[in-house]
């Protein structure tokens, strides 16, 4: 680890950009709260009104709370179409996340903004890389030796990149109990942490969050080119079933089902039954 990285004691104030980003997120969730409040108040007024009997009543609210809903759905499903979060916006809200702990903790937090053309984030991945940045910047304070630490973010197109440095006693490891949340968090999305330290110079970890998901394996049944026969061998064999049952079963002779056996390990590139049958249940 190098050890002589320059830490500001200057907090970096957000970009202009990463500040329009916030203060737009801000803009659309008061927006869907006042139409939520408009909608409670339209149902309100129908069903307080004295000169509207209650079938009327019925049929109004009715009218108004499908709208919102179908209004609701519209915009749920416009939003899911593009949930992705500038990484600019995301590292912006971040900031302001930890700013209380800029103020009032005693930290002198260095913030290196990520390029704003870098790759957006995907909601769930930004939401997440907030809340592991959060939880290690909070084990350094209740740690005490921490005076300063430098967060960085990048984007190399398919992980978000996360760089923590603090000048504490540099006797941090990836095995240390104040970082467990961490490793199981950022383990969970199929991402890995590593920490180097340097005694009396701090500890830098860095965290690398895929930003899709890990794809789907295919069925086993379905990527290899099987004959029926094959198919329902091998359902059988996944099934804990032993070549005579399977020969009962299908109505062929035991060395039949060595041979489809045989066929199956050759195609799949299993080297046992066991594996072979490991693989179909997957």
């Amino acid at each position: 680890m190098t050890k002589d990285v320059a830490m500001t004691d200057d907090v970096d104030v957000p970009s202009a950009a990463s500040r329009r980003l916030v203060q737009e997120h801000a803009r659309v969730m008061a927006a869907q709260v006042d139409r939520h409040a408009v909608t409670l108040e339209n149902l309100l007024a129908i069903l307080r009104a004295d000169r509207v009997d209650d079938r009327t009543a019925r049929a109004m609210a009715i009218e108004v709370a499908t709208t919102s809903l179908v209004q609701l759905r519209m915009a749920t499903d416009e939003q899911q179409s593009s949930m992705l979060e500038p990484v600019v916006g995301a590292f912006a809200r971040l900031q302001n996340d930890l700013r209380p702990l800029v103020r009032f903790g005693g930290l002198d937090i260095q913030f290196v903004e990520p390029p704003a053309s870098g790759r957006a984030l995907p909601s769930e991945v930004a939401h997440a890389a907030r809340a592991i940045v959060r939880s290690v910047v909070l084990a350094f304070v209740d740690s005490g030796e921490a005076k300063r630490v430098r967060i960085q973010w990048d984007c190399d197109g398919l992980n978000l990149l996360i760089g923590i440095r603090d000048d504490g006693a540099g006797e941090l490891t990836v095995h240390d109990d104040s970082l467990r949340p961490v490793t199981e968090h950022v383990s969970a999305l199929n991402g890995d942490v590593d920490v180097e330290s340097t005694l009396g110079w701090g500890s830098s970890l860095d965290i690398r969050l895929p930003l899709d998901p890990p794809a789907t394996p295919e069925p086993l049944s379905d990527s290899a080119e099987l004959s029926g026969r094959e198919r329902e061998v091998l359902r059988l064999v996944a099934e804990g079933a032993r070549n005579q049952d399977i020969a009962t079963q299908l109505g062929i002779s035991a060395n039949t089902v060595k041979f489809h056996v045989s066929n199956l390990l050759r195609k799949v590139g299993a080297r046992s039954r066991g594996e072979l049958a490991a693989l179909a249940r997957n």
